[in-house]
């Protein structure tokens, strides 16, 4: 296709372009005969003058006349001669300069930008091509997965039913095809027998017939798909082998889970194997104010802090590093480790519940998901949203309806004396005026707050809020946790928990040698080996062959790791 001549018979391959061809070859024959009538004509009026030309004057003059240029080194004389003239020179606006131009971009010129991004935009996959991730439309979430496949150098393909729009994403850097998402020569011609998982985040319908497209050409690929309404699961969890995620309400009950005196103290967050990642707010804790060093944890509980949240930026501990109220610690340790940690280092207990009800702004799926945790755990709460009771739903004694910008809904649904807020809009605009505006009026107030766009999240933070949950991070880290099971996806951008076969040039040496945190940022955080899993490794220990490393980093940290080890 990069050749003209290939480029010219896709072209006229196409039969709406050979039919715009003939019109406009028809056009062209037309104005040629103009041209030839004017110029036998111009040859009439010269002899009814006097004078006389050859045939190569006529057209010239004709030409000169119709184009406008008129070097008037050939006229006429007479008012007949002037009167043709006239004649001639309109013709020539209209056929020359008016019509000839536009017939040239409809039929010819702007067919031919289009081919040209047909020819860009592919509507194929090389046949055998395989481990390739097919994805059926941008939004937040696949734009977020994209990033991800990319850094792991994990194939994908997007499909857009529209060319324009496919070429403005292939310009963009995305890898696209045009077809429908719901159409089975679409998938046949994506390879999709070969494929490694296809994601389908459309609505309820549109997901329901991808998922049935799929398994009518194969069984065996995994299909993950989004779902919106509760009613959805069962229909699109019928063709097997699929995975359905209500994003809306996992988001709404990881935001409930991070209120305040909801169950116990400790959230776990995620797990790998026995091991457990786990958060606590250091307010909820005897810690605040101390040095990592002095607390002892892993002689204490067996647990450590591998990680430290201050504001949405994540920094690895240190010795010396002192823990503020305001700190997200991120713990790991088994069950019984963790169990541990609260005993000697928890202040709030689980029935430490708050007395007044939570403030949730904004009654969508993920505030009512927000409701519904938090009714399960026992807390009260109000939704504050613009719509009717009958429009939002659930218990219409927990719902203020109003603006949630306005301190006299605000007050009504008792943000003065609530201990958290919950803003779960999914305008991130809207969310980083509520997180500013709330922490204005109540700066001791837990803020806990969704970004639908992960850009949003420093901004977020900025505003005000305590606890950022990015709802594209959270959609993409769960199905890239489908594909590699050696490595599991934080909630949180770009952090990673991940095991490693212990390598070869670590043999004999021990973890302060090693160099492992210095050279790529990760931390050890256990050592699994045929006697069990060990927590927070004795650092002077020689690693021994056999062991697996299990390490948590960022994405870069993991790449610098596998590049040096």
């Amino acid at each position: 296709m990069k050749f003209l001549p290939s480029q010219l018979m896709f072209f006229f391959q196409n039969k709406s372009t050979r039919k715009n061809f003939v019109l406009l070859s028809k056009f062209v024959f037309f104005l040629l005969a103009i041209i030839i009538f004017f110029s036998a004509m111009f040859q009439v009026v010269m002899f009814h003058e006097g004078r006389e030309y050859s045939w190569v004057g006529g057209v010239y003059w004709t030409l000169v006349t119709m184009s406008t240029l008129g070097f008037g080194d050939i006229v006429f004389h007479s008012d007949l001669g002037h009167l043709y003239t006239i004649i001639v020179l309109v013709s020539g606006v209209v056929l020359m300069l008016v019509m000839l131009p536009f017939s040239f971009i409809q039929f010819f010129y702007a067919p031919w930008i289009e081919t040209q991004s047909k020819i860009r935009t592919s509507r194929e996959l090389p046949a055998g091509t395989t481990g390739h991730v097919i994805i059926s439309q941008l939004e937040p979430i696949t734009e977020k997965l994209i990033t991800k496949l990319n850094r792991r150098h994990i194939p994908y393909v997007l499909i857009v039913p529209e060319w324009q729009r496919a070429t403005e994403l292939f310009d963009a850097g995305y890898r696209v095809v045009v077809g429908e998402p719901d159409d089975r020569e679409t998938f046949e011609r994506l390879q999709v027998a070969g494929a490694a998982l296809v994601v389908a985040t459309n609505d309820d319908l549109t997901n329901t017939s991808i998922a049935f497209t799929v398994r009518e050409i194969t069984r065996a690929v995994p299909v993950v798909v989004t779902a919106d309404q509760a009613n959805s699961l069962d229909i699109l969890t019928f063709p097997g082998n699929t995975h359905v995620f209500q994003f809306a309400r996992k988001l709404g009950n990881a935001l409930a889970e991070r209120t305040y005196g909801l169950g116990r103290p400790i959230n776990v967050v995620s797990s790998f194997d026995t091991l457990h990642i786990a958060e606590i707010s250091a307010v909820q804790t005897s810690l605040a104010g101390k040095r990592l060093i002095d607390i002892d944890m892993p002689r204490k509980t067996g647990s450590m802090v591998v990680g430290l949240w201050e504001k949405g930026r994540f920094e690895l501990p240190q010795p010396q590093t002192v823990i503020k109220s305001s700190t997200l610690l991120l713990l790991a340790g088994t069950v019984e480790q963790l169990d541990s940690f609260e005993t000697h280092f928890v202040t709030a207990r689980e029935e430490d519940k708050p007395t007044v009800p939570v403030v949730v702004l904004g009654g969508g799926r993920v505030g009512l998901a927000v409701a519904d945790t938090l009714a399960e755990n026992g807390l009260d709460y109000r939704i504050v949203d613009k719509r009717s009771v009958a429009r939002v739903g659930g218990n219409g004694d927990n719902i203020i309806q109003g603006d949630a910008a306005d301190i006299a809904v605000l007050e009504r649904a008792g943000i003065l004396q609530a201990k958290t807020v919950i803003i779960t809009t999914h305008n991130d605009a809207m969310n980083i005026y509520l997180a500013f505006y709330c922490r204005q009026l109540r700066p001791d107030i837990q803020v806990i707050t969704r970004a639908t766009n992960e850009r949003s999240v420093s901004k977020l933070h900025m505003a005000g809020a305590d606890l950022v949950l990015s709802y594209a991070s959270m959609g993409a880290n769960a199905i890239v946790n489908l594909l590699n099971r050696d490595e599991i996806s934080m909630f949180t951008e770009g952090l990673n928990i991940f095991s490693r076969p212990m390598p070869n040039t670590l043999l004999g040496r021990n973890l302060i040698d090693s160099g492992i945190r210095e050279k790529t940022g990760c931390s050890v955080i256990a050592l699994k080996s045929a006697s069990g899993l060990m927590v927070g490794p004795n650092p002077v220990l020689p690693l021994a062959g056999g062991d697996e490393l299990i390490l948590i980093g960022t994405t870069e940290s993991e790449q610098k790791f596998l590049e040096l080890f």
